[in-house]
Order: C-alpha cells, then structure tokens, then sequence
C-alpha cells in the first residue's frame, strides 16, 4: 500500500457497506485558498461538471489566470461576473463571500483551528452559503474525516439502495440514515466518499 491510499477496515463492521468497500481511497490533500473553493462550489451549484469547468475557467481568465484574492473579486463589477455565465444570485453570493473573506481576516489557518460544527456555523452566516456547500469544502478541502453529508441526494440514492431504505416517512427516512452512518464514525467522510464512487459505478 502506498502512502496515498487510506484503507480503513472499521467500516467493515458495517456488513453492508463492507459489500462497497473495496479499493483503498485515495488520501485526500488539504487545499490551500479555501474561501476562493468556497466560491467556486457557489459557481457550480446547480451546473454538471462541465459546465462548472467552463465558468471557472473564464473566471480564472479575469485575473490573468491566477487565483484571485478577495479584494479583487469585490472590485470586479457585478456585470463582468453576469458575462462569464453567472446569474444574478450567484454574482451576489460570490461578492458576499469575498466581503466576508475581508470583514472577518479570513484564513485557512482560521478554518483548520474550527471544529466541523463551529466551521458550518460560521460559513452558513454568508447569504448563498448551504451547509452542504460547507461539508462539501469540510471533506475535500479541509480534510476533515468524520463528515456525513444526510442531503446529498448521490449519498441518499446510494443509501437506498444498499439499506433498502423506506422513504414514505421522511422523518423516520432521515432518522435512519443519520443511525447507518453513526457507525461509520470517525471515518463518516470516507464511507460517503465509497457510496459515492459505488454509485457511479452501478447506475
């Protein structure tokens, strides 16, 4: 096993999942900029892969190429952003991240001292900002292992069908996921990362 693989046989104790897991996962790096992830996931909301590509790309090409910082991105005139095919909610839900970014000095060093809860409390404050935008940045930017994102439809779809789930109660529905994935804990992250992948796989 090389260094980049995680293989992690506490969720084998799940027999479910256990049917699931089967390569080692790829670790994941901590990224670096993560107010400027936190717009892109803003950008993509909504749009296949593709498209969301496309979109950063002709950000990118705004600035010269180059990841800009905060202060550029409040400067750069609402119409600007509408012309590389953003809406008009999403224009203002960029600017509402950039002016956070500034109000509140924010760092990665910043996030990375933040618990889970204490980072999508915080996050979630910003008008555009979903908690799951925040666990998405909390398991592929910041790191974070134990992470269970209950309202992404991929994570929902593969549940149901692995558990056989009954989604006629959704409270009792709701309750059921969040009793699976209890005993994934403190590798919640990963066993989505593998409901994902199994998902794609079998469609």
């Amino acid at each position: 096993m090389t260094h980049h693989d995680i293989y992690i046989p506490h969720l084998h104790k799940d027999k479910k999942l256990k049917r699931i897991v089967t390569e080692p996962l790829d670790m994941m790096p901590v990224g670096k900029n993560i107010a400027l992830k936190l717009i892109g996931s803003i950008m993509s909301q909504q749009l296949s892969v593709r498209v969301a590509e496309v979109i950063y790309g002709r950000f990118l090409n705004l600035y010269g190429g180059k990841e800009p910082k905060a202060q550029q991105i409040l400067d750069t005139d609402p119409t600007v952003l509408r012309s590389i095919g953003l809406s008009n909610a999403k224009v203002s839900y960029v600017h509402n991240v950039a002016r956070f970014v500034i109000e509140e000095k924010l760092t990665d060093a910043k996030l990375h001292k933040l618990s889970n809860e204490d980072v999508i409390a915080y996050l979630t404050q910003i008008k555009g900002v979903g908690k799951w935008t925040v666990e998405m940045l909390l398991m592929f930017y910041l790191g974070r292992e134990d992470i269970f994102a209950i309202d992404d439809l991929g994570i929902q779809q593969a549940m149901i069908k692995l558990y056989k789930l009954d989604v006629t109660d959704k409270k009792a529905y709701r309750a059921k996921l969040l009793e699976l994935s209890q005993k994934w804990s403190p590798y919640r992250t990963h066993a989505c990362r593998y409901l994902w992948s199994w998902k794609d796989t079998k469609a």
